[in-house]
């Protein structure tokens, strides 16, 4: 039997086609691929641009917004409350790269006053940069200095903050049972402070703070008395070495029941009935207050400033002398001149007011002949 001279009814038709159109099968097919392909292209190539946009183009507020992290959130809830807060633009690429970087982000308060991209934020939340407020208290601040630099720093106003110091004894009842504020034991630091902690807050950070310089001190017993004794140290000498000698005083005058005669508590008084006129006047001597140590024998009821840890030591530790009185050196400032006798410190103090007036006649003599 002859085979037919004809091909298959395919070939045949694709020959047609091929005829009709010019564009065989085979080139369809290959088009189709290279459709596909730069589809594909340009998917990844928008997956990529919006890759960039997600993780690498700066989003946020621009004027200081700060938001808190709580302990223990999960990447999921920092991305929604960072979404919600519109420091980022997706919370769902947020957890997606913070699951490939497999990070620790850290808890805290975090200021945001600029756009910064998503990459920026992870990394600022996995190192901890957290946002503080610094609050700075030198030794024997009281708590009038202290409740100003507390508004300084912007934690609250004074009235509010002074108005805490004087009614949250609770934080040192344990302490000091009959403290009428927390006067002496808000420890003198530098704190770092969370931008949202409250007056309570700050101050039970200050009292934790002394509690663990009392216990590296030994300062375990009678600390109403011994924190009182070293806030009248603090405040009379800033001279680390002349503190034991004013501590002594200080111990041998209670002992022969001599009233303590002592300026800063003066002024002290005064601050609490809010009569401080930036010096000491005949009547504040004689004011009938319980922290006037000129009319009242004794250590006044309570600490009158935060003493530091060297005023703390001297108080625990006075040096063991027979002085009774001391007066300002002004040979030597910041230190004191001691004396046994009434008449060996009135000859000092004879020393002092002597110097004192020979140093302003030469301040007006300097200052006429400039003039």
């Amino acid at each position: 039997m002859r085979k037919s001279s004809y091909g298959s009814p395919r070939s045949c038709a694709s020959s047609a086609e091929t005829k009709q159109t010019g564009i065989s099968p085979q080139m369809r097919i290959r088009a189709a691929n290279v459709r596909t392909m730069l589809g594909v292209i340009l998917l990844l190539v928008l997956g990529a641009a919006e890759a960039w946009y997600l993780l690498l183009y700066p989003a946020g507020p621009r004027t200081q917004r700060i938001v808190v992290i709580a302990p223990g959130s999960s990447a999921w809830k920092i991305g929604r409350q960072l979404q919600q807060e519109g420091i980022l633009r997706s919370r769902f690429a947020f957890v997606l790269w913070a699951r490939h970087r497999r990070g620790t982000l850290k808890a805290g308060a975090y200021s945001f006053d600029h756009p910064a991209s998503l990459i920026a934020v992870y990394d600022r939340l996995r190192a901890g940069d957290v946002y503080t407020v610094t609050l700075t208290v030198p030794e024997g601040y009281n708590i009038f200095d202290i409740a100003q630099a507390a508004a300084a720093a912007g934690i609250a106003s004074r009235s509010a903050f002074l108005t805490e110091e004087q009614k949250d004894t609770d934080l040192i009842h344990d302490l000091d049972p009959q403290a009428q504020s927390l006067e002496g034991y808000l420890y003198p630091d530098t704190y770092q402070l969370n931008p949202l902690a409250t007056p309570r807050q700050v101050l039970a950070t200050m009292v934790h703070r002394f509690r663990a310089e009392a216990k590296l001190l030994g300062l375990t017993q009678n600390l109403h008395a011994t924190v009182t004794l070293a806030s009248l140290v603090e405040r009379e000498t800033p001279v680390a070495e002349d503190r034991p000698l004013v501590a002594g005083v200080f111990v041998n005058r209670l002992a022969h029941k001599m009233p303590l005669d002592t300026d800063p508590s003066v002024i002290y008084a005064a601050l609490l009935e809010n009569r401080y006129r930036g010096t000491i006047y005949a009547s504040d001597l004689k004011a009938d207050s319980s922290y006037n140590t000129y009319v009242r024998s004794g250590l006044p009821p309570g600490p009158i400033c935060n003493p530091g840890d060297p005023s703390l030591r001297a108080a625990l530790h006075p040096a063991a002398t027979d002085y009774l009185y001391f007066v300002s050196d002004p040979a030597h400032p910041g230190h004191s001149r001691f004396a046994t006798t009434l008449a060996e410190h009135e000859k000092n103090v004879s020393i002092y007011r002597s110097q004192q007036h020979g140093a302003a006649a030469n301040s007006q003599s300097s200052g006429s002949s400039n003039s």
